[in-house]
């Protein structure tokens, strides 16, 4: 029964700033870690972000680095991926994953790391 639901998408122009949510349920979150992946049409999904299960450390694509921060929540089950100084590059469908195992003592960045998915939050970035 895990869920894991994404909202914050929508249309901005280039320089604008998103904060995209993932509320979790059915598991332990806080024991966790928790990512964000993206995928276009014709693409691989591409690794974006993570976070570490408590916190401590967290990891980013160049692509992303500097702009999006991610954050995690455990008391309110929720992780974000605050997304600034967007370009029509990030357009794309923002997914939020779920690391398959409990407590891993690095930070995942691998698909196959990741075994629950949400639906995903379409991003468009305009010129």
């Amino acid at each position: 029964q895990v869920q894991l639901v994404e909202s914050g998408g929508g249309l901005v122009q280039a320089g604008a700033s998103l904060r995209l949510s993932c509320a979790a349920s059915g598991f332990p979150f806080s024991s966790r870690a928790m990512g964000w992946f993206r995928q276009v049409p014709g693409k691989e999904r591409e690794f974006i972000a993570a976070i570490k299960w408590d916190g401590a450390s967290t990891n980013y694509a160049d692509s992303v680095k500097g702009r999006f921060t991610i954050s995690k929540d455990n008391t309110g089950n929720t992780v974000h991926l605050q997304m600034n100084s967007l370009k029509p590059e990030d357009t794309s469908v923002y997914y939020c994953a779920r690391d398959r195992q409990i407590r891993r003592s690095f930070v995942p960045t691998r698909i196959r790391d990741f075994d629950s998915w949400g639906q995903g939050t379409q991003v468009f970035v305009s010129s």
